[in-house]
């Protein structure tokens, strides 16, 4: 019930996981669609008919409520073992690949490695700002215990 390797915007974690990843101002992908998505949005946006979570987070920055986003990120990470997971914010970069590197953090990749992995295996321009780098470490650093 995960994506699967030909799905779009896939990105596959070290463990197996796959996570899709996007930007809300596109289109959504043709196919499957999500059994859970995370969204890191500023305003709360309308429901999805598929289970979903909103983490408040602005663009261009980091998360407003550090200990929200990092539950999220484990419940994300989580159901990414067995279910088809979506990650996405506006532009699908800064906020999302922040997240992704977090995730790839939950996976075993070490924090000093998480941004530039991100940026080989999504999106070379990933994690835009150097407080959102900043944020992995306090998120490796947090200890997120709901693994």
């Amino acid at each position: 019930m995960t994506w699967s390797s030909s799905d779009l915007h896939v990105v596959h974690l070290p463990s197996g996981r796959k996570i899709r990843a996007r930007a809300l101002r596109r289109l959504p992908p043709v196919g499957p669609v999500p059994n859970f998505g995370l969204y890191l949005l500023a305003r709360q946006p309308s429901q999805a008919p598929w289970p979903s979570r909103w983490v408040r987070w602005r663009d261009f920055r980091v998360p407003a409520n550090e200990a929200d986003a990092c539950e999220a990120l484990v419940e994300a990470w989580r159901r990414a073992s067995t279910e088809r997971v979506e990650v996405a914010c506006g532009g699908g970069r800064g906020r999302t690949g922040t997240a992704l590197a977090c995730l790839a953090v939950l996976d075993g990749i070490p924090p000093t490695a998480a941004v530039a992995w991100v940026r080989r295996n999504y999106d070379p321009k990933a994690v835009e700002t150097p407080w959102q780098r900043r944020w992995v470490f306090r998120f490796a650093n947090a200890g997120p215990t709901n693994r």
